[in-house]
């Protein structure tokens, strides 16, 4: 019987213990925040720029990754202005969507953040 309550001890230390180490690293809204940006920033220079309309003149196409970084403290502002976040203490589920001016669409973004980490896994255009 000793050896059942040591094996039972243990295992409730290490699962209070994960628990707490959780609810330490659940990441904030300023960690979601230049997460954001990093990756909006990097799919605009790598999948926008590129196919940016030729007929809108050579100055878009040849400047739009340095109009994408001049704009990336604006990015992150927007990004927190359309973010929201449920805490669930051991990770949080970040919401954010952008709504870009007309005829451009709107994009919903979902993402986890968990143990210092994010995960995106749901990004519709709507």
């Amino acid at each position: 019987m000793n050896i059942l309550q040591g094996i039972t001890t243990t295992g409730g230390i290490l699962l209070v213990g994960s628990g707490i180490l959780m609810v330490c690293n659940n990441p904030g809204p300023k960690d979601y925040e230049h997460y954001a940006t990093e990756s909006l920033v990097v799919y605009l220079k790598e999948e926008v720029c590129p196919k940016a309309p030729a007929n809108l003149g050579p100055f878009l196409q040849s400047y739009c990754k340095t109009l994408v970084d001049t704009g990336r403290l604006q990015i992150k502002h927007i990004i927190a202005d359309t973010t929201t976040r449920q805490n669930f203490l051991v990770f949080s589920i970040y919401e954010t969507t952008l709504t870009l001016p007309s005829p451009a669409p709107t994009y919903q973004f979902q993402t986890l953040g968990v143990m210092k980490e994010f995960y995106t896994y749901q990004a519709q255009q709507q």
